[in-house]
């Protein structure tokens, strides 16, 4: 049997702040799971994306810590145009959530953002250029 990558884990310090931004990406997670130690969420394609608090980590990891400095791993979120990517980016700064990098217009050929989710992972927000 060859592995094949069946989930992404995000850490939390805070549950209901990390659930509350990613509903505000389209994601489907029920109001209860705020409370929850570990909430899961199946995507597209059958990958799921997996939250624990702090606290699980510790529970089976006592030396875990917050890790320091930069991203370990980013998620990006394709936005259905270059509109979409500011629009979706104003929403989430106007919602309280910290800019990093405001929409631009890449080289590589996308209109690109980048917004700190709260435990200040970079998430970035992408399109294809017209």
């Amino acid at each position: 049997m060859t592995p094949r990558l069946d989930a992404i884990g995000v850490v939390t310090s805070d549950m209901a702040a990390s659930l509350a931004f990613y509903r505000r990406l389209g994601l489907d997670l029920p109001a209860e799971a705020d409370s929850a130690p570990h909430v899961e969420a199946a995507l597209p394609g059958g990958v799921r994306l997996l939250w624990d608090t702090e606290e699980v980590m510790r529970s089976f990891d006592p030396g875990w810590s917050r890790p320091a400095g930069g991203d370990r791993v980013g998620l990006a979120f394709r936005c259905a145009s270059p509109a979409e990517v500011d629009s979706v980016y104003a929403d989430l700064v106007a919602a309280g959530h910290r800019g990093h990098l405001e929409p631009w217009d890449a080289v590589w050929g996308q209109r690109y953002a980048v917004v700190l989710d709260p435990d200040g992972c970079g998430v970035s927000l992408f399109a294809d250029a017209p």
